[in-house]
Formats: C-alpha cells, structure tokens, sequence
C-alpha cells in the first residue's frame, strides 16, 4: 500500500555508484571496533522536540553525499474513521496532490529534476513520505514537505481523481490479481477481534466513494499536524545546521486544534483456534497461511518471539523450511514473519501476528500440512532449544537487523528512527535492540513458545484455487 515514485534521477544515481568506491571512515562502520565476540552495533542519534510538538531525529552517516529526509505520521490505516476504510491510504495519494507553492505532482518533480527518489507508504500505525537527495538539497526538501503539511490543496478534483487512483488500486492489486491480499490483507481481518485490527484496510469501494471534501479537511486538520508526526534526517548533513533548517519551516506550523485521540487497539487474548477458508477464481494452486498473536512490543517476551522467528520461518536452517520444503516437499517456499508484509518487527507499534504462507500443489492434503506444522511447532514447545541453536538465531536476527538499518542509502535508518520517535519517543532504542535480543535465554524462548505459540492462538487461513480445474482462461473479478 504504497505510492511508488521512486524512479532514480540520474544525479543521484551517479552519486550512489560513486559512493560504493568509497571506503567508510571509522566512525561509519556499522560494527563497532571493540574486538570482544559481541561488539556492538551503534548509530549517532540527536533528538529534539520542537515547540509546537514536531519530533526531530537525527543522524549523520558521511558515507556518500546523500541525505533522506523522512516525514511519518502518527496514523496507519488501523486507527482509520469507522465507515471510512481506505481513508488513511486514501489521503496518502492526496498528498501528493499539491499544496500552497507547489502544484499538483510538482512535488515529484521537484525531487526528481534533483537528482532524488521519493516514495510514500500507509502501515498499521503510520504514513509515511521520504525523499533521497544529494545532500546540498536538504533544505530544498524540508521546505517542501513543511509547504504540504501546512497548506495541503483539498479541492474536491483532487479527491474525485485519487478516489479512481485508489478503487483501480484495490482492483488491480486485489480483485483482479491471483492471491491478491492473501494473506497480509485477510488475514488481520479473521485473526483479530477488534474492528480497528480487523477491517479491510485497503478499504470498501462504497467507504471510499462515500469520502467527503469535509471528511478530508477533517482529517488533515486532526492528523497531518507538527505534534501527531516525527521526522528524521539521515545522511551527509551538520547537526546545528539540519535543526535550524527545521525550525525555518515547521516551527511556526500551529498544533491541530483537535489534539489526536487514538482509539483503543488492543486485543483480547485468543482462548480458540480459528480456522477460515476463501476461494479465489484466479488462484491456480491452493495456499495455506497460520497466524498466531506476538507478544506485546518490548517484552522480554517479545525478544524471545524474534528468535522463535528465526528458528523457525527465517532462512533455509529454519525448521520449518527444513520440514515443509527439504523433508515433506509440500511447498517450495515459506514466507513471514513478525509484521510480515509491511514492515518489520521494530517499525509498528500496536497488537500484531507472527504469521506465515505457502503456496501448496493441488493434491497436499490439509491433514498432512497440519501434522507436520503442529510436528515443527510442538518442537520448540516441549523443551529449550540448545545453545547453538540459540546462538545461530541471534547471528541471524543480528545480521538482519545491520541490513535493515544501513538498508536503501539511509531510509531504513530513517524509517527506525522516525518510527521510535513518533511511538516511544526514545530513538535511542536503536541502539539497545541488539543487547537486550543477546540476552534472551533458551528458558525465556521456551514460556514464549508455550504460552504464544499454543494451538489455541493460532488462526488458519487456507485459499481455495478457483483456476486449478479451468484451463488458461479465468473470470474477472471486476
């Protein structure tokens, strides 16, 4: 659920290959120098809060000479009006729709005649937008993304248009697309029980056709405001410099008048396993998908369900690749993970699943896909996984977490930054993930498992191939 501009301008293109020949100084390198078995992983962060409550972070990598400003929003498409599904997705194609000084999509072009990309996405609890420029254009983007945040251009053109960008979206990546939506689109919906965790978050042709110009004032007045979003600036840039730049042009932007009030998205504990099916007319082979309920963020607990997903889903050590894939040959891949499909472990804030898929041939018989999943998972139920089991998991978790922070010259640094911001107000975190996962015991991993991993937490959702028995030619959904 993105808007994809990030075509690469040839400017910063040329600065990207450059930037590969270059070594990193000291100070940039991801691992530390400290020769002890564990050395850890440690990126500069400032932080500040600006008066009228826009959270600023910031962090320098000299690396090349680029700069990723990133602006996040304190509402994903879970916190969305009831009877407006879509709408947090919705309004992030509004707002590339112009604003006071720029024009309808001049915003795009302006990043591109700059040698940048930009991109724009919705999640569970957030939106997000992030431009990747030579870094003499640092001001050129904080100007322009403060000009949208305090003058957006709502006209009833622009949200008729992006309400047809949007139904074709949900028509092309859904309706009319085999496996469209499965599983991270439907699986929310059975797996949880209260309606903001659980309802079609790409949103309900008739909800979104229903969206009004009063709606979108609205909601841009309540959650597009300085003291609802973070954003964070990662890259070739002077701290002093960077701040003011940031208080030019959003420090006087007013607080909403309507401060956030976010509505209550916890979850009930799951007390019984659910099982749900749908047929798809375009499915050519069947799929299956599990889910179960992760423990809260920044439990001990929830460390301990990182390994767990490491052992078993993560590479193909895991124990369930090894089952599924190399031993029973039901399927040629498994998927998934903790946020699977939108995101990652670290950048969400409320109730989530540990969930993941296959896509299975015709004659697997469920019986025997079930046998052999409740055979992988009983495994880390019944007793502690060993040492070296445990340590393989934690070099892996490592591993990803160095890619996911230095991943896309500096926006994965940016999207982790932005996100501790907006939610925890404590960036720093960033830096203490990788000790508190190195302490997680094969004790911790074990009552993790049995108390999040236990079969009446678990929610299944198989796909029904409508295609497998109809030749080439299918139906449209449409």
């Amino acid at each position: 659920m993105k808007t994809n501009y990030g075509t690469f301008g040839a400017g910063l293109l040329f600065l990207l290959l450059a930037a590969c020949e270059r070594a990193p100084e000291q100070s940039e390198v991801a691992g530390s120098t400290r020769p002890d078995e564990h050395a850890v992983f440690s990126v500069p962060v400032e932080y500040h809060t600006l008066d009228n409550g826009l959270k600023v972070v910031m962090s320098q990598d000299g690396t090349a000479p680029l700069v990723t400003v990133a602006v996040y929003y304190n509402i994903g498409f879970r916190i969305e009006p009831r009877d407006r599904t879509g709408f947090a997705h919705l309004f992030e194609h509004m707002m590339f729709q112009g604003s006071k000084n720029l024009g309808k999509m001049e915003f795009v072009t302006l990043v591109q005649r700059n040698g940048g990309l930009l991109n724009g996405s919705t999640r569970f609890d957030y939106t997000n937008y992030f431009e990747i420029v030579p870094s003499n254009k640092l001001e050129t983007m904080l100007w322009a993304e403060a000009d949208r945040m305090r003058s957006l251009d709502i006209t009833e053109e622009n949200l008729v248009n992006q309400q047809g960008v949007v139904k074709n979206e949900v028509k092309v990546n859904v309706l009319n697309t085999p496996y469209g939506g499965y599983p991270w689109l439907d699986m929310p919906q059975h797996a949880n029980e209260n309606w903001y965790n659980a309802h079609n978050f790409y949103g309900e042709l008739d909800d979104l056709d229903a969206a009004g110009l009063d709606d979108v004032a609205d909601f841009f007045s309540r959650y597009y405001s300085p003291d609802n979003a973070a954003i964070a600036i990662v890259g070739d840039f002077e701290y002093a410099e960077a701040l003011a730049l940031v208080r030019k042009y959003f420090g006087d932007i007013p607080r909403s008048p309507r401060p956030v009030e976010l509505p209550d998205i916890s979850e009930p504990r799951q007390e019984q396993q659910k099982i749900a099916s749908r047929r798809d007319p375009l499915a050519t082979r069947p799929g299956f998908a599990f889910a179960y309920h992760a423990p809260e963020r920044l439990t001990p607990e929830w460390y301990a369900m990182g390994l767990l997903d490491q052992i078993l889903l993560q590479g193909e050590d895991s124990l369930l690749h090894q089952a599924l894939v190399k031993r029973e040959g039901i399927t040629s891949s498994v998927d998934g993970g903790i946020n699977a499909f939108l995101g990652n472990m670290l950048n969400y804030e409320g109730p989530m699943l540990w969930q993941a898929y296959f896509i299975h041939d015709q004659d697997v018989d469920q019986e025997r896909i079930f046998k052999v999943l409740d055979g992988v998972i009983e495994q880390v139920r019944r007793e502690p996984v060993d040492a070296d089991t445990l340590a393989r998991a934690k070099v892996k978790w490592r591993s990803g977490y160095y890619d996911t922070v230095t991943d896309n010259f500096g926006f994965g640094r940016a999207d982790l930054l932005a996100s501790l911001a907006l939610f925890d107000d404590q960036p720093q975190l960033i830096n203490e993930f990788e000790a508190r996962m190195l302490e997680v015991t094969p004790e911790r991993v074990l009552q993790t498992a049995q108390e999040y991993l236990r079969p009446t937490n678990r929610t299944v959702l198989t796909l029904e191939a409508g295609a497998a028995n109809e030749g080439g030619e299918v139906a449209s959904n449409d």
